[in-house]
């Protein structure tokens, strides 16, 4: 039941109301709806962009943290398939893992052992063609059509190593590295094995954990979200592997067919390069054109660059659209761009990263976009690494 005194205060306040949507119709009007639509958006748009900002600037701050988080997930989804092998076929756990980490620093130590032995057998022969070469083109422009002056050569070559000089050392400084120390390296390292270790041994009870952070209603959203983005970090690094060994594998038997030197290390810098999607191959068969050029002769540095490209088209045209493209689902013009700009940023690690993270960011917003989450939907929940983690209608419980 009302009192006497409810009435005139609703009405006070009734009117304050009515005094305030009055006056801010009075103040907008006049105002196109395009400019309210326009600055709904923008304002939205700023706070996306400052949050975002943010969260560059948190990680340059914790790079020496999260480059190895990043790096020991990357290679957990390289590795994940040999290890539930061994798991199924019921070696102990501990045994796996070892197998697992001692099998794959004995690879890539076999890998750098080859390379390096390469290296220190052909070197001498291929400085002294080098600087053979070198004098020839040398000679070629002071007697060829150009006419240059032995001054005009000097100054174009200090010109040039200046630039070079100035691209490197831009590169390195927004790298976002490990470190720039030794005993930034060697923590960066033990880091990684680290956390390797700890998602090998426990990665069920880490994800665990991770979602109860988080409110109890928005639980299966996140679990369902993540295990969707895992499934494709881990599509992404598996494929990725596959692409960067035909490409070493071309290129590499290519260049010795072909009597390039240095083919085993040739092969090795384009395996490692070609996780940076597009651009890391590109500059790698530079490197084994130029090789040729300056050992071979131009005929064989022509016959070099027609397999670079032949290995570029069947990757361009074959490998990245069906198995890269089922695998990131990401369209190529997003890849070249993310690539780019996680190089501006970030340098080296921004372009290794840019794709995965790009990838794992568009699958998690179309899963909750989708609300693939909710009873009747079908989201991917493959036997990975959070394969004893509950189903996401169960988490909220």
């Amino acid at each position: 039941m009302s009192t006497p005194d409810d009435k005139p205060t609703g009405s006070f306040f009734d009117a304050i109301r009515d005094r305030r949507r009055i006056v801010s119709v009075q103040a907008t009007r006049g105002i196109p709806p395009g400019f309210h639509l326009a600055a709904a958006y923008a304002w939205r748009f700023l706070v996306i962009a400052a949050a975002i900002g943010v969260g560059i600037w948190l990680v340059i701050q914790l790079k020496l943290l999260v480059i190895p988080l990043l790096i020991s997930i990357l290679i957990t989804a390289l590795v994940w398939p040999a290890f539930t092998g061994m798991l199924r076929l019921r070696f102990p756990r501990w045994l796996a893992i070892a197998i697992t980490v001692l099998g794959t620093a004995a690879i890539v130590t076999g890998l750098l052992w080859l390379a390096i032995w390469q290296i220190t057998r052909e070197w001498p022969s291929v400085q002294s063609r080098t600087i053979e070469a070198v004098q020839q083109f040398r000679q070629y422009l002071i007697d060829g059509p150009l006419h240059l002056t032995a001054g005009q050569i000097d100054d174009l070559l200090a010109q040039a190593w200046t630039f070079i000089q100035q691209q490197a050392e831009l590169l390195w400084t927004g790298a976002l590295a490990i470190g720039t120390t030794v005993g930034h390296v060697a923590t960066g390292a033990l880091l990684t094995i680290f956390i390797l270790l700890t998602l090998l041994a426990d990665g069920a009870g880490i994800w665990r954990w991770t979602t109860r952070l988080f409110p109890r209603a928005a639980r299966p959203a996140v679990d369902g979200a993540g295990r969707a983005g895992w499934v494709t970090v881990a599509n992404y690094a598996r494929t990725q592997l596959l692409v960067a060994t035909i490409d070493a594998v071309g290129i590499g038997l290519g260049a010795f067919l072909l009597g390039v030197p240095l083919a085993i290390p040739i092969a090795v810098l384009v395996f490692l390069g070609s996780f940076i999607p597009i651009v890391g191959a590109v500059v790698t068969g530079a490197l084994a054109v130029f090789l040729a050029l300056v050992y071979n002769g131009p005929w064989i540095a022509l016959w070099m660059l027609v397999v670079v490209l032949g290995v570029q088209q069947l990757e361009g045209h074959v490998l990245q659209p069906l198995l890269m493209g089922s695998a990131v689902k990401v369209h190529p013009l997003a890849v070249v761009l993310v690539v780019a700009g996680g190089a501006l940023i970030a340098g080296i690690p921004g372009a290794l990263f840019a794709v995965p993270l790009a990838a794992f960011v568009n699958v998690v917003a179309v899963y909750l976009g989708d609300r693939a989450w909710e009873p009747g939907a079908k989201p991917d929940a493959p036997d990975l690494i959070w394969s004893t983690v509950p189903r996401p209608r169960r988490i909220g419980k």
